[in-house]
């Protein structure tokens, strides 16, 4: 990626150090790493505490819901719970947590009676298909309308692009996935409400149609939603670009507008929304809890709204863990990125 040669090759230059020694631009982005990893830790570190007692605060007794139905006695009652280990004070329980998690060891369902880790394995991977395909389509289509309306700012396609993604940006997920389902699903039965694959799915290649399917309405839901972040971001540092001295150079050099663009302007606008991208990644998987409930998609995000229902602690603190490490280190990984890619802020 490209940087403006006016501020670029002078930061260049002088985060290399004398005679074009790179050692302490190196040992400058290495220290910056290792500050930044350090502090991803501590955070992490706070994550476990809190997991633990903030789910505790949560209203209902974990024995009573799992018992319900079911003609059970109060010894039997403190049996399950004994079982469980809610009947040890909370300090015993919270040190056990954390050794368990230091060995990660994120414990046993209460209502699945299996380790939450294996659980979570298996909602992985439809949590990664659906905001993985939701993201890449987020970042294309936020990156594309944000190109065309910071070129020509105030044109009809920049408003109407602006517009519309402000709108989308500004309604709740839940509401958006109800409407889509309710249009295309229950009034013009287009596509299907809920799951991820059909019970008479075929195998092979129409396995995997049948899954895209069901992926349309919660992959538009996400879409919909995320896209305008991008959109926004990059027609900002598109227009801040074209403010640029370098650009008023390349024109007055007979440079045509499409190469101007396409080399020059874009890529240098570019640099926020790598780092966006990066940041939203964790965001967009722990977003997910809302589109995957509404669909009934069997991902991390059902998973996790399932575990409150019941409440099954084990199986919310692990869930939850997972999304929160995941923010926290793409958070990390976006600031080491934009050091690496900008040497202005190496170099500040």
């Amino acid at each position: 990626m490209t940087a403006p040669l006016e501020a670029a090759e002078p930061a260049a230059a002088q985060a290399a150090g004398p005679a074009g020694d790179d050692r302490p631009a190196r040992r400058g982005v290495l220290r910056y790493a290792l500050t930044k990893a350090g502090g991803a830790l501590l955070s992490i570190a706070m994550v476990i505490v809190a997991t633990f007692f903030l789910f505790r605060l949560l209203p209902g007794d974990p024995v009573r819901n799992l018992a319900q139905g079911r003609n059970m006695t109060p010894a039997q009652l403190d049996l399950e719970r004994s079982r469980l280990g809610l009947d040890k004070p909370v300090p015993e329980q919270f040190l056990d947590f954390v050794g368990k998690t230091l060995r990660l060891d994120l414990g046993t369902s209460y209502e699945y009676k299996r380790p939450v880790l294996d659980l979570i394995g298996e909602r992985l991977g439809p949590t990664l298909l659906l905001t993985g395909v939701g993201l890449v389509i987020a970042v294309s289509l936020g990156l594309w309308q944000g190109t065309r309306a910071g070129w020509r700012p105030g044109g009809r396609f920049d408003r109407f692009s602006t517009a519309t993604s402000l709108v989308l940006w500004s309604v709740p997920t839940f509401w958006l996935g109800l409407l889509l389902m309710m249009v295309f699903a229950a009034w013009l039965q287009i596509f299907p409400t809920r799951g991820i694959e059909s019970v008479d799915a075929p195998d092979g290649f129409g396995y995997i149609l049948d899954v895209a399917w069901h992926m349309v309405l919660p992959c538009l839901t996400m879409v919909g939603v995320v896209y305008a972040q991008y959109l926004l971001v990059m027609r900002s540092s598109l227009l801040d670009e074209l403010g640029q001295d370098y650009i008023n150079t390349a024109r007055a050099k007979g440079l045509r507008d499409d190469d101007l663009r396409r080399r020059h302007a874009v890529p240098n606008a570019l640099l926020p929304t790598v780092t966006l991208v990066f940041m939203n990644i964790g965001f967009v998987v722990g977003g997910a809890v809302t589109t995957e409930t509404v669909f009934s998609w069997p991902g991390l995000g059902k998973l996790f709204y399932d575990a409150i229902s019941v409440p099954d602690f084990t199986l919310m603190q692990g869930t939850f863990m997972l999304i929160t490490v995941a923010v926290i280190l793409m958070n990390t990984l976006a600031d080491i990125v934009y050091h690496l890619l900008d040497p202005r802020v190496r170099s500040a």
